[in-house]
């Protein structure tokens, strides 16, 4: 067996170097105290296990005690309406949301959420963001604001209508009161649907109690996995939009404060969360809306449907009054809509 200096002298520690190994002191790794952050998410405890849990998790875990997340769901901190302001005072240092239902105080939160007919499949979303200009408007209109920054946004679940009595047509709409967020509330309200807003976690009470006669706020993997499904009767197949859209983002001196390699750790771990849900979301779509069993389908007649179609063209040009930077983005919508149908199968 070799000696402890034949060793040294094979590792080329011979010599000094081979004194120097015996005399030095142990090596200490010496760390200062963990950076905290505490991030509250739009959604409830079980959905929150699927749309952002893996990723907090991952990153804690990769972050190697150097920083730790705390991760909170809907309401648990402050009210969802009061997410933005917040998050830009420092109670809370980073959020997922949409822009819509945190009320974020830029002219472009009305893209948040569901806006009507933007996208047919959730890849269009991030298609959107990454080669018509999106990225770049989010990050000019959340650099007007002081001590927020916009981090990236991602698609979710395309949105459907689920009630306790059935929708066949339009007329079936009136007066049904439903849980949803702030765009389509407003676009589907001109067909008598009436939006109302309770916290997360007493939707599932009020479906219950007749407070509520459905939810206009997700599709058929969240309505399974929350409960929704278990209270409603009715799902409709017609989908007004193809894609929820909802951002993180993190008070501007908190991000500040973490070294650039946490930066870049926390934003790998975003873009693993966006992956996640694309692909929860895509396989659970298909697979409830054929096998599940909790809720029997309806539809509204192609000839009405194409009604609702048309109108969403006016609420564009409406929305795109309202700025300029608006019209950018509405004018990002009209155009890839335009290549997605030129491209056609298998987009469109």
């Amino acid at each position: 067996m070799q000696s402890r200096r034949q060793f040294m002298r094979r590792a080329g520690l011979g010599g000094a170097a081979a004194a120097g190994a015996t005399l030095s002191a142990p090596f200490v790794n010496a760390q200062s105290a963990p950076i905290k952050w505490r991030l509250q998410t739009y959604s409830g405890a079980p959905l929150g296990a699927h749309v952002i849990k893996p990723q907090i998790e991952a990153f804690n875990a990769a972050a190697n005690g150097e920083m730790e997340i705390e991760l909170y769901y809907a309401d648990q901190l402050v009210p969802t309406s009061e997410l933005f302001r917040a998050l830009q005072n420092g109670t809370i240092d980073a959020v997922q949301s949409d822009d819509a239902t945190m009320a974020s105080p830029v002219d472009i939160s009305v893209f948040g959420g569901y806006f009507p007919f933007n996208t047919r499949f959730s890849l269009d979303l991030p298609a959107l963001f990454a080669y018509y200009g999106l990225n770049e408007i989010w990050e000019e209109a959340y650099g007007e604001v002081d001590n927020v920054k916009w981090l990236s946004a991602g698609a979710w679940d395309p949105l459907h209508i689920f009630t306790k009595d059935p929708i066949r047509s339009l007329a079936d709409m009136k007066g049904k009161r439903v849980f949803g967020v702030p765009t389509a509330g407003k676009f589907l309200s001109r067909y008598g649907l009436i939006p109302v807003t309770v916290p997360w976690d007493d939707v599932e009470v009020a479906l219950q109690t007749g407070e509520l006669d459905g939810v206009a706020w997700c599709g058929f993997t969240e309505a399974y996995e929350v409960g929704w499904a278990d209270v409603c009767n009715y799902a409709l197949t017609n989908s007004v939009t193809g894609a929820w859209c909802g951002s993180y983002f993190a008070n501007q001196k908190s991000w500040d404060a973490v070294p650039a390699h946490l930066q870049q750790l926390f934003m790998s771990t975003i873009d693993q969360s966006h992956y996640y849900r694309n692909v929860w979301y895509w396989g659970g779509e298909a697979k409830l809306r054929v096998e599940g069993e909790k809720m029997e389908l309806t539809s509204i007649p192609s000839e009405e449907w194409a009604q609702v179609v048309a109108d969403s063209s006016e609420f564009w040009d409406d929305i795109a009054s309202s700025s300029p930077r608006s019209a950018k983005v509405v004018q990002a919508f009209k155009d890839y809509a335009a290549v997605m149908e030129k491209a056609g199968y298998p987009y469109r």
